[in-house]
């Protein structure tokens, strides 16, 4: 018997919308990354991108656990001394509430030449409304997810 092996162009993606106001951001995030990688299908090849769209609506919404509003940071660095800037999740949502999603669903995603096209697939809206009703896309409830 021999291992099946998808093949590009046998990939078929669905669309799924995910509402952020639903659950906290970490399992938002590691269910879009499930999706965006294909890990639940039963094609699943590790070095074909079989993932589907996700759409993920209320960012703004967001919902987050703890104290972690104000302890968590978001680092950057410019390469220049004293040029390290460490903002708060909070002062991170004022700005753009996406950003914040983007970056939970990039550090889920394996490190490697699919990710950049994992994360095209992946479209963020800060308000309920999206661009995406032709697709007709699935929705997906994480509401009591454990």
């Amino acid at each position: 018997m021999k291992t099946y092996s998808a093949k590009p162009d046998e990939v078929t993606r669905k669309w799924y919308v995910i509402d952020a106001s639903e659950a906290p951001i970490g399992r938002i995030a590691t269910r879009a990354a499930t999706l965006l990688t294909g890990k639940g299908k039963p094609m699943f090849t590790s070095h074909i991108d079989c993932g589907d769209y996700v759409i993920i609506v209320n960012t703004d919404k967001l919902i987050a656990t703890g104290d972690k509003m104000e302890s968590k940071k978001y680092y950057r660095y410019s390469g220049y001394p004293s040029g390290l800037k460490s903002p708060s999740l909070k002062d991170v949502m004022e700005k753009d509430s996406t950003r914040v999603f983007f970056a939970a669903v990039r550090g889920m995603l394996p490190i490697n030449k699919l990710r950049d096209g994992r994360l095209a697939r992946l479209k963020l809206y800060a308000g309920p409304e999206h661009d995406h009703a032709p697709q007709k896309p699935e929705t997906l409830s994480l509401k009591g997810a454990k």
